[in-house]
C-alpha cells in the first residue's frame, strides 16, 4: 500500500469533486507548484490509486427519468458459469454497472430506462432471458446523494 500525505489526501478529495481540474489550478489550491502537483498525480496514478477519470451524465435530462436496482439470484438448476451471464448482462445497454455480491443475490445491477414501461420492457425481454436467471427482485430509485469516499 502506497502512503499517502495530507497533500495526497487533499489532491484526491479536490479531484473527485471535480476530475476536469488542471494541475496548475489544484496546485494553487494546495500550495503547490505546477510540476510538483502533476509529479503526485503521475505517482498516484503509477500507483493505481488514481485509476482513471469519470464523466458524470445526467441521465434524467439524457430522458432515461428511471432507475431501478435489481437483485438477480441465479437459478442453481443448469448451472450457467458466472463468467456466462456476466457477459450477457454487460451487452445490455440499460445495465449501467453489475456487482457480484455476497449475501440473498448473487449480483446487483444498475439499471436505467426513460420510464416505468421501458424498465419492464428491459426486465421482461432482455433480463429475464438471460442463462441462468433465477430470482430478481426490484427496487426504484427515489432519490440520490452522492458522497465522497473515505479520505
Amino acid at each position: 500500500m502506497t502512503e499517502l500525505d495530507d497533500i495526497d489526501r487533499a489532491l484526491l478529495r479536490a479531484l473527485a469533486e471535480d476530475a476536469t481540474q488542471s494541475a496548475g489550478a489544484l496546485g494553487r489550491e494546495l500550495g503547490l507548484s505546477q510540476p510538483a502537483t502533476w509529479r503526485r498525480i503521475r505517482r498516484l496514478t503509477e500507483a493505481g490509486i488514481i485509476s482513471g477519470r469519470r464523466l458524470d451524465l445526467d441521465h434524467e435530462k439524457l430522458g432515461f427519468g428511471v432507475t431501478v436496482f435489481l437483485g438477480v439470484k441465479l437459478a442453481t438448476k443448469g448451472r450457467v458459469s458466472l463468467e456466462d451471464f456476466e457477459r450477457a448482462v454487460t451487452a445490455i445497454p440499460e445495465v449501467q454497472t453489475v456487482e457480484h455480491v455476497l449475501g440473498m443475490y448473487d449480483y446487483r445491477l444498475r439499471v436505467t430506462a426513460r420510464d416505468i414501461a421501458d424498465f419492464e420492457r428491459v426486465l421482461r425481454r432482455r433480463i429475464m432471458t438471460l442463462p441462468g436467471v433465477g430470482d430478481v427482485e426490484a427496487n426504484v430509485l427515489l432519490s440520490e446523494e452522492r458522497r465522497p469516499g473515505p479520505l
